[in-house]
């Protein structure tokens, strides 16, 4: 995949299960497991790193062996970074700050899908409804909603995501923009709205591996996926213009995401839509691949 065509990202370099990043002027170096097998090809380079995160190590056994645990760490700075700042996919925005899980707001792999949603609203016939579950910090929905969606659904089980979310509408000139702003289980919230007679048009979804929803409801991708997968077929029965599947979980290829995708939509394609699939990737600045998760697609026209 093309290098993410953002302003003020680039990937430096990466290897031996880290990742080198520049957001805007701060450069950020953070573990990424999917960089395990390579090598750094600049070691200088990571020496110019304005903040490190490193995950938290507990002690896993009476040997005193050390192991990663968990997603949280601590973030170790050698220069002031701002508590916020921005970068922005045109036409919209993305505010941008340290969190407590080695995350700053954004998934540079996703710019590919934000240019083919935008463009699957408006290449549409019709002004889309469209559903985004597991909506992190909005870029899809902002991708949607720039794009001239009649109604954008985001929906993400953290509240403070959900701000964040709408933080970054604000600042993208779209805070009066048709976007619905919903803090629930993703899961739960599509069982809702088929038992109330909703329905969109297209549906999009980034599931964690594992995760919790508001009330302690528990979502394992291997467990749930297929279910919601169904859900989702039915909530746009009749009407389905798009879905976009992606995730990072190893074990889920893009092979096994386009085979579930297809499951869950039927033997035959709904007025002649096109499944596709693709390994996503960064381009690093020496034109290397981080392999960065997969997308399944699905779509008319």
């Amino acid at each position: 995949m093309d290098q993410m065509s953002m302003n003020g990202y680039e990937l430096l370099d990466f290897g031996g299960g880290r990742r080198l990043e520049r957001f805007g002027p701060w450069i950020i170096d953070r573990p990424c497991p999917a960089a395990e097998p390579f090598a750094p090809a600049e070691a200088a380079l990571w020496r110019q790193a304005h903040a490190r995160f490193e995950r938290d190590v507990k002690k896993s056994d009476a040997s005193g062996k050390s192991d990663v645990s968990g997603e949280s760490g601590r973030w170790t700075t050698v220069e002031s970074l701002p508590e916020r700042w921005t970068i922005g996919p045109e036409p919209f925005h993305l505010e941008l700050k340290l969190s407590p899980f080695g995350h700053l707001g954004v998934f540079a792999e996703q710019a590919d899908n934000w240019r083919w949603i935008a463009d699957r609203v408006a290449r549409a016939d019709r002004p889309l409804a469209v559903l985004n579950l597991f909506g992190y910090t909005g870029a899809s929905t902002l991708a949607a909603a720039a794009a001239g969606a009649a109604e954008v659904v985001h929906v993400d089980a953290a509240h403070n995501t959900i701000r964040w979310a709408r933080r970054n509408a604000e600042i993208s000139g779209l805070a009066d923009a048709p976007i619905r702003w919903i803090a629930e289980d993703a899961s739960k919230f599509v069982r809702r709205e088929l038992k109330r007679g909703n329905a969109y048009d297209a549906v999009i979804l980034d599931p964690p591996s594992y995760g919790h929803g508001r009330r302690g409801e528990v979502w394992r991708l291997s467990k749930h996926l297929a279910w919601l997968l169904a859900d989702c077929a039915a909530l746009t029965a009749g009407r389905r213009s798009f879905m976009l599947l992606t995730a990072h979980t190893p074990e889920y290829d893009e092979g096994r995401l386009a085979a579930m995708l297809a499951e869950a939509l039927g033997e035959t394609d709904e007025a002649g839509g096109r499944l596709s699939a693709r390994a996503m990737s960064i381009r690093g600045a020496d034109g290397r691949e981080l392999p960065s998760g997969s997308a399944a697609r699905w779509s008319v026209g």
